[in-house]
């Protein structure tokens, strides 16, 4: 895949409410300190470090945090950051979509802002045609806390979310690589039983087209929405 032109997104608006008063704190999660750093700062960080060359960088936040974390970003990055709001809470899928008036190139990363990577996963050389989204995936130990990949000879044959009985031990990770029409395919979407448009029901669409594929990540993953997973994530990074 042509990685030379491309556009961020980073979800910033989940609630974080298996945080609340962590450290004695009322903080949204992604303004929690890293090692004395916001994490909203951390992620950024990460993504400048993968080496793309960018074309804009978009962050969806919550109407709670979107003068606080615009005024953080901007002691750091100045200007470069694009701003939108999600109104309310209803999904991945439904915050990536309101980035769609902001994006001017034809590929896309978005990024769950509390995920964090041990190394670049684009180092890998056989990234698929433009034509073809990813996904990242890795083994663990506790699949049903995460969306679920299953894989049959070198493709995705199911994805569910975080189901009670996982078909593999594959976490899809908070990092997908699409193409700019994936805008027009989030809005066929319809809620699922949590009234939510799921990012997993947008991905089983690309896997009804044949148009995803995935890519399994090296090093450690960190989804930083839990106590325990920040202090494992502040004893790995500096």
């Amino acid at each position: 895949m042509n990685l030379n032109k491309i556009s961020i997104v980073i979800l910033a608006g989940g609630l974080g409410t298996r945080l609340k008063d962590f450290r004695g704190t009322n903080t949204e999660k992604v303004l929690l300190e890293i090692n004395g750093i916001p994490m909203i700062i951390k992620q950024i960080g990460q993504v400048l470090d993968w080496g793309f060359n960018i074309d804009n960088i978009v962050c969806v936040t919550n109407p709670n945090i979107h003068d606080s974390i615009q005024k953080v970003n901007r002691d750091k990055f100045g200007s470069r950051i694009k701003y939108v709001t999600q109104p309310e809470q209803l999904g991945i899928a439904h915050a990536f979509s309101f980035a769609e008036d902001k994006i001017s190139s034809e590929q896309i990363l978005l990024v769950l802002g509390d995920n964090f990577f041990e190394k670049n996963p684009f180092q890998k050389k056989e990234m698929e045609s433009e034509d073809i989204s990813n996904i990242f995936i890795k083994s663990v130990e506790n699949p049903e806390d995460f969306g679920v990949a299953e894989v049959e000879g070198g493709r995705i044959v199911s994805l569910e979310e975080k189901p009670v009985n996982p078909k593999s031990n594959l976490a899809v990770v908070g990092l997908y690589l699409y193409k700019s029409d994936i805008f027009s395919k989030i809005k066929t979407l319809k809620p699922s039983k949590r009234g939510e448009l799921e990012i997993t029901d947008l991905n089983k669409k690309l896997i009804e087209e044949g148009s995803l594929t995935y890519h399994e990540i090296d090093g450690w993953w960190i989804d930083a929405g839990t106590p325990e997973r920040i202090v494992e994530l502040e004893s790995k990074i500096d």
